[in-house]
């Protein structure tokens, strides 16, 4: 079979497939949705086979293109990486980068980090989205996601950005309400301030303490999704709030809340997935190691 259509053709199906949506695919190419149902046409007739079923809003991919879409993902790929190996490196990164994180951590700690990357590498489109839920890399186009859990979807790879903690803490004045706990049991008599994160069972906080690992069911009259929301009821003295300790340095320091259970903590290292290998990526590569690098000792550093 000899086949006639362009790594462009490949690339159009791939992310109309991502989307299912030649609009989508087009709004985000920066073309017409005609030029993309035409890029995909020229395809189908030179593979033989029909990629998708279309519908008036929406497209779903067959069978065949299922397979397509896996063979092109190999072979977009294998380019990719054979560019960087014949440059030994030396590309500078360019085009789209797409990241996903938490509201909080995007807005004082990713996002900056991101405008001084962008500023370095002015030939990288920087789009950082902030989304307290899991997010689909694949469905969604998303290169990075940076998220405080580990990565345990078999398809990605996992990049460590930054170690840290998630502590327990209270408002002076909850305290002087109601006390102190003196051991994690005591939790389940306390208002405690529940945050439905996108990756913690909600209501139970697995923690680390002097006997090793424990889980405590926890209940409180607020919870909420959003971690700046639950942060600002502890400082209101509502409750005891599990959150991350960079979150919370500056309300530490400042008095307005207090660490109760010291020994007791959650591990809340900050990671970043990705579908590809730093080594097949120049834009990836260089955006996780400079997360790694300014998180740990730029201006913008977690506490």
């Amino acid at each position: 079979m000899r086949l006639k259509f362009q790594l462009d053709d490949l690339q159009v199906f791939c992310l109309a497939a991502r989307k299912a949506s030649f609009a989508a695919a087009a709004t985000e190419l920066g073309m017409s949705p005609a030029y993309v149902s035409k890029r995909i046409a020229v395809l189908e007739a030179n593979l033989g086979v029909t990629l998708f079923h279309r519908a008036a809003r929406r497209v779903t991919v067959t069978a065949d293109g299922e397979r397509v879409y896996a063979s092109a993902q190999q072979i977009l790929a294998g380019v990719d990486q054979m560019g960087e190996t014949v440059a030994g490196g030396r590309l500078d990164p360019q085009g789209s980068l797409r990241v996903t994180t938490s509201f909080r951590l995007g807005r004082m700690h990713i996002g900056p980090v991101l405008s001084l990357l962008a500023q370095q590498y002015p030939a990288l489109d920087i789009t950082l989205d902030a989304v307290d839920r899991r997010v689909d890399l694949i469905q969604e186009n998303v290169d990075l996601d940076v998220r405080i859990a580990d990565v345990d979807e078999p398809h990605l790879v996992a990049h460590r950005i930054a170690d840290s903690t998630r502590v327990l803490c209270a408002a002076p004045s909850y305290l002087a309400r109601r006390g102190a706990p003196q051991r994690l049991a005591d939790l389940s008599q306390h208002d405690c301030l529940v945050l439905r994160d996108r990756n913690q069972a909600f209501g139970v906080w697995p923690l680390q303490g002097p006997q090793g690992p424990a889980k405590v069911k926890v209940t409180g009259r607020l919870s909420s999704n959003n971690a700046e929301i639950v942060r600002g009821w502890a400082n209101d003295g509502h409750g005891i709030l599990l959150q991350a300790r960079w979150d919370v340095a500056e309300d530490l320091r400042a008095g307005r809340l207090v660490q109760v259970l010291p020994e007791c903590t959650q591990p809340a290292d900050i990671w970043a997935a990705s579908t590809v290998r730093l080594s097949q990526s120049a834009k990836v590569r260089v955006c996780v190691r400079f997360l790694q690098a300014q998180l740990a000792s730029g201006p913008f550093a977690l506490p």
